[in-house]
């Protein structure tokens, strides 16, 4: 197995060191803002060349690369078995005392869940590919059958909750089978999910919902690249018209810089903003009364934005400035004050019909 003898790779090297009498040091890339980059070509945030050696003889490194060792050894273990457990399973697998002193091997999960991060940008493996997940979050629904974990699933007949996406949705976990979807439409609040799916608006214009729940993890954004990357599927992104919303939409198209090492796996940079737009306001009559007044934080957070390399786009420094100029953002539930089901059978439609997005 390919992953396997990743694994072992990195385990002989660190015993030809010892072998030739060397102190004995894993190389990782450095995963700190300074080595991080917004690569134009390939429209991501990307990780640079950067990396660290952490030694096992030198006082402030030995407990990590004792961790990082451990983690390894752990990860090989499960790739054998093929069985999977959460990160916090990981954590109390590894947990105990050395024997012959008062240490620990960890202390708290915030020292185990680093060491696999470390592992992932190391070894070029997803946490999901290496077996270890994270609870669920985000869910879909629409004209599509696939096969999760050997079961076949009609997303099309899920009821009112959808699929549940789980953490990890590789090729070996979750497979597409039939798909007649001509776009997929993530969607950043539930609740607005649940209209847009008891409406059946998947059905009546042949999409993919998919909801993040707010910031989208890691299997969601995965399962987002692998539907526009392997099935040619146009993603459109509907947020909330303010900079929180509106940097939910980066994470899936550019990655995120907590893990521009996984980008080329997570991101979708041919996503396109479908809405929220401040301009909405006037296009489609929304009442002011339902707007939200700026505070002094998201004035910092547009400000932030309009900084980020990937942000400079004429149109995204028009609408900063506009939601800037106005003193007010809007959500998505706003739309609701024009009827119920005025996002489904309105405001969507139009913007789909018009190609009305923003880059």
């Amino acid at each position: 197995m390919k992953r396997v003898k990743k694994i072992e790779r990195l385990a002989k090297k660190v015993l030809e060191q010892i072998r030739q009498m060397e102190n004995p040091f894993i190389e990782i890339p450095i995963r700190t803002l300074k080595n991080i980059e917004y690569d134009e070509k390939t429209g991501r945030i990307i990780l640079k060349g950067e990396k660290g050696k952490r030694y096992f003889l030198r006082v402030g490194q030995a407990r990590k690369f004792m961790q990082t060792l451990l983690v390894a050894a752990k990860v090989k273990e499960l790739l054998k078995e093929d069985v999977s457990i959460s990160i916090r399973d990981l954590y109390y697998a590894l947990k105990r005392t050395i024997p012959g002193t008062r240490e620990n091997t960890f202390d708290e999960q915030n020292e185990s869940d680093p060491i696999i991060e470390d592992l992932e940008v190391t070894l070029n493996m997803l946490r999901e590919e290496m077996h270890l997940t994270c609870d669920r979050k985000g869910y879909a629904a629409g004209n599509i059958t696939i096969v999760d974990a050997g079961d076949e699933l009609d997303l099309r007949r899920m009821g009112a909750g959808g699929w549940g996406i789980p953490s990890n949705v590789e090729k070996d976990r979750v497979k597409f089978k039939e798909c007649e979807a001509e776009f997929v439409l993530v969607v950043e609040k539930d609740a607005v999910w649940q209209r847009l799916n008891e409406d059946k608006f998947w059905k009546k214009h042949n999409c993919i919902l998919i909801t993040t729940k707010g910031q989208a993890a890691r299997g969601c954004r995965r399962l987002i690249h692998r539907l526009h990357h392997e099935l040619k599927l146009p993603v459109y992104v509907l947020t909330d018209a303010d900079p929180w919303g509106m940097y939910i939409y980066s994470v899936i198209k550019r990655g995120s810089i907590n893990l521009a090492y996984l980008s080329e796996k997570l991101a979708t940079p041919d996503a396109k903003f479908i809405g929220l737009s401040i301009f909405d306001v006037d296009k489609f009559g929304i009442s002011k009364n339902v707007t939200i007044k700026l505070k002094e934080i998201d004035k910092k957070r547009i400000a932030e934005l309009m900084n980020y390399e990937w942000f400079k786009h004429k149109r995204w420094q028009k609408e900063f400035k506009e939601m800037l100029r106005r003193g007010y953002k809007l959500e998505l539930e706003a739309l609701s004050n024009k009827g119920i089901r005025f996002i489904s059978d309105v405001y969507l439609p139009t913007k789909l019909k018009e190609g009305d997005f923003l880059p």
